[in-house]
């Protein structure tokens, strides 16, 4: 942009000073050749009332006089053939002239003058005053340098204050982009200049607006996130005092199990609300995908055989280091475990495997024998193809993307639903 402005400036400037500079420059021209030939028409018409009344001698030596000091040359024609002053030729329009005609023209190497005039006698005669080229021309040249000066001059000028006005309006739509890339990576601190030239400083007092919302929404959130966190923990506290009361210890350990999961995560949830919009790579922290794979499916284990599912398990051996938190793979682990319990009937069997990644990282597949998605499903939130809220394979994908890989779903061997979660690598510490 600022090229294109200092282009612009620059093809304007040039026409304008075009438009005027040339004109000026023809003008010049034209004064220097009326001067030039008005100041050799005076000197030639104060040698008119000599002719006609001083004598010869007289007459010669104002001629001479006249010549040696005018920058013209000066010649009178007499009736009797004499010439006075600098020799020249008759030419055609000296002839003319002692036909009792004056007038004057161009020849070569200048320009010509003649009178009519009548001596002692009444003879015919004819001044000639000869003007040249250079003194027709007298002054132009540095006249016309001097406009290419002020032309170049002016033509700088106009850019040097483009330049600086592309400056700061480069600089101005820099410093927008910047901090709408700031806010984009939850630095909703970032604000731009309001006093950015013209439109951008509207467009700056606009992304200053929406940085403020955005806070102002998030800080609603986490603030609707507490409160129905602090809710919700009041239920669970008289759950487990319910399960504390049960006779049977198994029953009451597996209840409380599921009650502390339960506490997790609405901890969890109120963590994840405060550390969003505090900045970039808030609360994010590696884990070892083993281990929590580990013992979030032996976790699970327990129901899958109150349940009669077969379950499949392969785990590498550890580590297997992952871009995401503990608690959240957690989480995701348990969202997709709990759609299999959720949305498959009764002793359908589920394999859960986790391998390194060859790039880095580990890819975890959950897969069933129910009867899987329908055709044309797809991950988004709030919807799902069994009825449901769609959450839990909403937080898979979010897990995912969070932890620099992706979703896949697709059919697995026994006809129900895979899915196939990529986990990045740790990033090393700057």
């Amino acid at each position: 942009m600022r090229r294109r402005i200092i282009v612009l400036v620059g093809a304007t400037t040039s026409l304008v000073l075009i438009a005027f500079l040339v004109p000026l420059a023809l003008l010049l021209r034209t004064v220097a050749d009326d001067r030039a030939v008005q100041s050799a028409t005076v000197e030639a018409q104060s040698l008119s009332s000599l002719v006609g009344t001083a004598d010869r001698a007289t007459l010669a030596l104002a001629v001479q006089q006249l010549d040696a000091t005018s920058p013209d040359a000066v010649t009178v024609f007499l009736a009797d053939g004499t010439v006075l002053g600098t020799a020249a030729g008759r030419t055609p329009l000296v002839q003319l002239g002692t036909l009792g005609t004056s007038g004057s023209g161009a020849v070569e190497g200048g320009r010509e003058i003649v009178f009519a005039v009548r001596d002692q006698a009444g003879g015919a005669g004819v001044i000639r005053a000869f003007v040249p080229d250079a003194e027709l021309g007298r002054g132009v040249p540095g006249a016309w340098l001097l406009l290419g000066v002020l032309g170049v001059g002016l033509l700088a000028l106009s850019l040097a204050v483009a330049d600086r006005l592309a400056r700061s309006l480069v600089r101005s739509a820099t410093d927008l982009a910047a901090v709408s890339h700031r806010i984009a990576r939850g630095e909703l601190a970032a604000r731009a200049d309001p006093t950015a030239p013209a439109e951008l400083g509207v467009v700056a007092e606009a992304l200053n607006g929406l940085a403020a919302r955005i806070a102002e929404l998030l800080r609603e959130e986490r603030e609707t996130v507490a409160d129905l966190a602090h809710r919700v923990r009041t239920p669970l506290t008289a759950l487990r005092l319910d399960a504390e009361a049960l006779s049977g210890q198994h029953e009451a350990a597996r209840i409380s199990a599921g009650v502390d999961a339960v506490q997790r995560a609405v901890t969890q949830a109120i963590e994840q609300a405060r550390r969003r919009g505090t900045g970039p790579g808030a609360g994010r922290t590696g884990s070892d995908a083993a281990a929590v794979v580990r013992e979030r499916v032996a976790f699970w284990a327990v129901l899958a055989e109150d349940t009669d599912r077969e379950t499949v398990v392969d785990i590498a051996p550890g580590p297997l280091p992952v871009a995401l938190g503990a608690a959240d793979l957690g989480a995701c682990v348990d969202a997709l475990l709990g759609n299999v319990f959720a949305h498959t009937p009764e002793g359908t069997s589920f394999a859960v495997r986790l391998a390194p990644r060859a790039e880095g990282g580990a890819l975890l597949v959950v897969s069933d024998a129910g009867p899987g998605l329908p055709d044309g499903a797809a991950v988004r939130r709030g919807a799902s193809g069994a009825q449901s809220t769609g959450l839990g394979l909403d937080i898979a994908r979010r897990s995912a993307q969070q932890a620099g890989g992706r979703l896949e779903l697709g059919r697995s061997a026994h006809g129900g639903l895979q899915v196939v979660v990529e986990l990045g690598r740790p990033q090393a510490p700057a």
